[in-house]
C-alpha cells in the first residue's frame, strides 16, 4: 500500500508494527487514534500522515517506553530538545536495569563454588518494621499450586544494602524492598515460608541464612524446596509515569464501572481517557484484569498514593507504591461477557 493512502486498522497494523489490539488500546487511551471513525459501522480510518506517528509509537513500545512517556513524546514530537530529554531519561532507566543485571551475574559467579565447600551463612540485620511491611506487601501473590512448592513461599534476595522480597503465583507478581543495616556474608537468594513471623515492635531483626534454613532472631525455619522463577525478566524499567490513584479510589471506580465475566472470573477493563484519568468498566477496549487480584494488589500497596502503569492490552500492569510494586497479568477479553454493575 502506498504511503499516501488512507488505511483501515488492519492495514495500519501491518505497516506500523502495532497489533490491532494495541491500536485500539492507544485509541481508547487518547494517545493515538484514527483520523476518522464511521459513526454507523465504527470502522476506523487512518490518514496517510498517521503512518509515521504509528511507527514512532511502535518503536517506543519496543524499547519499553511506558504509556505516559509515549504520550509525552507524541505531544512534544515537534520539539527536539524536549524529545531528547524524554528519550535520555528512558535510556537512563534502561541502563540502570542493565547495571542491576550485571550485579546479579557477579553474584552468580561468586556463588558457583565447589559443592563440597560448605556455604558461609549470611547474617542480615534490618529494621523489623520495614521487613514486616515488605512481607505484608507481597504475601497476597503467594501461590498454592502443589506442582510448584517454591511458589508457596517468598523469595528472600539479600544484596549488599537491601533485602528484596518476591512472591508470585504466575498470574501476579509482588516485589518489596527493605534496606539493611548490616550484611555479613555473601549475597543469598532463598525461598522462606510465607508466614514468617516478624515482631514489628522490635527495633531490629536478625536473619541468619544458610543452605537449608533461615533463623529469625534465633527461631529456625526450613527453606522451601524447588527453584523460584526468574522474576527479574518481568520487571519493568523504573518509571516516573503512571496514573495516580489510591486504593479507595480504585475500588470505587471498579464498583461504579461494571465488570465482565471471563473464564469464571470477574474482570474489570481499565483504560485511560484523553485527560489521562483512569477509567474502569466492562467494555472491550483496554486492559482486562481479575478484579480480586487488582484490589488485593492495591490494598497491599498500603496507605498513600499508588501509580498504575498501563502499557497495552496484553502487557502486565504495574502497580507501584513507595516501597513496593506489583505486576498483574492481563486477561484476554475475547470471550468475556459484561455482567453489569
Amino acid at each position: 500500500m502506498e504511503s499516501g493512502s488512507w488505511r483501515g486498522i488492519g492495514a495500519m497494523a501491518r505497516e506500523s508494527g502495532l497489533t490491532v489490539s494495541a491500536l485500539r488500546f492507544y485509541d481508547g487511551s487518547g494517545v493515538f487514534g484514527p483520523a476518522h471513525v464511521d459513526p454507523h459501522s465504527g470502522y476506523r480510518r487512518y490518514a496517510p500522515d498517521q503512518l509515521v506517528v504509528a511507527r514512532l509509537v511502535a518503536s517506543l513500545r519496543r524499547v519499553g517506553m511506558p504509556l505516559a512517556g509515549i504520550r509525552e513524546v507524541l505531544e512534544h514530537r515537534h520539539d527536539p530538545d524536549a524529545v531528547d530529554a524524554l528519550l535520555a531519561g528512558h535510556l537512563h532507566r534502561l541502563e540502570q536495569g542493565v547495571a542491576a543485571a550485571r550485579r546479579e551475574l557477579s553474584t552468580v559467579r561468586d556463588l558457583l563454588a565447589p559443592e563440597e565447600n560448605p556455604m558461609t551463612p549470611t547474617v542480615v540485620r534490618l529494621p523489623a518494621a520495614d521487613l514486616a511491611d515488605a512481607l505484608r506487601a507481597v504475601r497476597f501473590a503467594v501461590g498454592s499450586d502443589p506442582e510448584f512448592p517454591a511458589l508457596h513461599g517468598v523469595l528472600l534476595d539479600v544484596g549488599a544494602d537491601a533485602a528484596t522480597l518476591v512472591a508470585t503465583d504466575r498470574y501476579r507478581l509482588a516485589v518489596a524492598t527493605a534496606a539493611t543495616r548490616t550484611v555479613d556474608g555473601p549475597p543469598r537468594a532463598v525461598v522462606v515460608p510465607a508466614d514468617l513471623a516478624i515482631d514489628a515492635g522490635d527495633a531490629d531483626v536478625e536473619l541468619r541464612v544458610d543452605a537449608a534454613t533461615v533463623a529469625v532472631d534465633g527461631r529456625v525455619h526450613d527453606l522451601l524446596p524447588g527453584p523460584f522463577p526468574d522474576h527479574r525478566r518481568l520487571l519493568p524499567a523504573p518509571s516516573d509515569g503512571g496514573i495516580p490513584v489510591d486504593a479507595a479510589q480504585l475500588r470505587a471506580a471498579v464498583a461504579a464501572g461494571g465488570t465482565r465475566r471471563v473464564a469464571g472470573a470477574e474482570v474489570t477493563v481499565l483504560s485511560v481517557d484523553a485527560a489521562g484519568r483512569l477509567v474502569a468498566g466492562a467494555g472491550s477496549d483496554g486492559v482486562g484484569l481479575n478484579v480480586e487480584f487488582l484490589l488485593e494488589a492495591a490494598d497491599a500497596g498500603g496507605p498513600g498514593q499508588l501509580r498504575l502503569e498501563l502499557d497495552g492490552p496484553l502487557a502486565p500492569v504495574a502497580i507501584r507504591s513507595a516501597g513496593s510494586f506489583s505486576l498483574l497479568m492481563p486477561v484476554r477479553l475475547d470471550e468475556g461477557e459484561p455482567v453489569g454493575r
